[in-house]
C-alpha cells in the first residue's frame, strides 16, 4: 500500500468515522435533552464541527508531539541496514521447496506514521501502521508516546459523557454516567494486572521481580512497557472499542485475557469509540444512559 494511499485514503476513512461517531452523539444526546421536538439537528453541520474543530486540531497537536519523541514520519523509501552478523534463513522458494539463504541486510520500514498513529487512537479506529502495532518503537517509542495515545484513546469518549450533562442541563446525571464507566475501567485494571504480576502458576520457576527478571508474566508483552502500562493499555482499548495494542492480549494469563474479553463482549461501551459509547450503552441497556435525572 502506498504512502499516498494511507494518507489520502485510509486517513480520511479514519477522520470521516470518528467525525459520524461524534455527530451521531450528538443527535442523541438532543433526543434526551429535548422534550419536544420535530429535529435533532443537523448531521452535516455536527460532522463538519466535529472534523474541522475537534479532530483536526488535536491531531495536529499530538502529531507534533509524536514526532518530538521519535514517531517516525517521512516519505521515504525504506532503508536497507547491513547486518552485523549475518544469519542463515530457511525460506521458500517459488517452486514452493525450502532453502537455506544467508540474510545479510534488514529492511527499515518507515512512512507517515506519526500522522497516521495520532488519529489511529484519537478517532478509536485502531489497527497499526506496522504489524505490531503500538508495540513498535517506531509506533510508541517512549512512555511519554504511550501515555499520549492511552490519554487519546479515552479522551472524545470521555468528553462526550460530560457533554452528556452539559447538553440536558443536569451535569450530576453526566457525571454519575462518568463515574459508572470509570468503576467499571478501574475494576478490568486491577483485575488484569493483578492476574499478570503474579504471573502463570502452571510454572514452576520463580517468577517474583529481581534484578534479572521484571517478574509476572511477560509473554507477549514489550519489556519497555512491562506489565502495568500492556495492561493498561488492554484495558483501554477494548473499553473504547480502538483496535490499537501495545501487547498480545492472547498471551495474557487466563484471568487476565478475561478482562479484554469480557469488555469486548460488553460491546466495548466503558467510554466507548468515539460517540459509540453513548449510543452504544443505550442499547445494550445500561440503565445510567437510558433516561437522564
Amino acid at each position: 500500500m502506498s504512502y499516498l494511499t494511507q494518507m489520502a485514503g485510509l486517513a480520511y476513512h479514519n477522520f470521516v468515522s470518528a467525525a459520524v461517531g461524534i455527530a451521531l452523539a450528538v443527535a442523541f444526546v438532543r433526543g434526551i435533552a429535548r422534550r419536544e421536538s420535530a429535529i435533532l439537528g443537523n448531521f452535516w453541520v455536527d460532522f463538519t464541527r466535529a472534523t474541522l474543530w475537534v479532530l483536526l486540531p488535536l491531531c495536529l497537536a499530538g502529531a507534533l508531539v509524536l514526532v518530538s519523541q521519535g514517531v517516525v514520519q517521512n516519505v521515504r523509501p525504506y532503508d536497507r541496514a547491513v547486518i552485523v552478523d549475518p544469519q542463515n534463513a530457511t525460506v521458500t522458494v517459488g517452486t514452493g521447496l525450502a532453502a537455506t539463504r544467508t540474510v545479510t541486510a534488514q529492511v527499515i520500514a518507515q512512512g507517515p506514521v506519526a500522522s497516521q498513529e495520532i488519529i489511529k487512537e484519537l478517532g478509536t479506529n485502531g489497527g497499526g501502521f506496522f504489524g505490531a502495532n503500538s508495540a513498535h518503537p517506531f509506533e510508541n517509542p517512549t512512555p511519554l508516546t504511550n501515555l499520549l495515545e492511552l490519554v487519546a484513546i479515552f479522551a472524545i469518549p470521555a468528553g462526550l459523557v460530560y457533554m452528556l450533562g452539559e447538553m440536558t442541563g443536569s451535569r450530576k446525571h453526566g457525571w454519575t454516567v462518568w463515574a459508572a464507566m470509570a468503576f467499571l475501567f478501574l475494576a478490568g485494571v486491577t483485575t488484569a494486572y493483578w492476574a499478570e504480576a503474579r504471573g502463570n502458576p502452571l510454572l514452576a520457576t520463580d517468577q517474583h521481580a529481581s534484578v534479572l527478571a521484571p517478574g509476572g508474566n511477560m509473554e507477549g508483552k514489550e519489556v519497555r512497557f512491562g506489565i502495568p502500562a500492556s495492561v493498561l493499555f488492554a484495558t483501554v482499548t477494548t473499553d473504547a472499542s480502538c483496535g490499537a495494542v501495545n501487547a498480545m492480549h492472547d498471551s495474557f494469563t487466563p484471568l487476565g485475557g478475561m478482562v479484554p474479553l469480557v469488555n469486548i463482549m460488553l460491546g466495548e461501551v466503558i467510554f466507548g469509540g468515539v460517540g459509540a459509547g453513548l449510543y452504544g450503552c443505550w442499547s445494550s441497556s445500561f440503565s445510567p444512559c437510558s433516561s437522564p435525572g
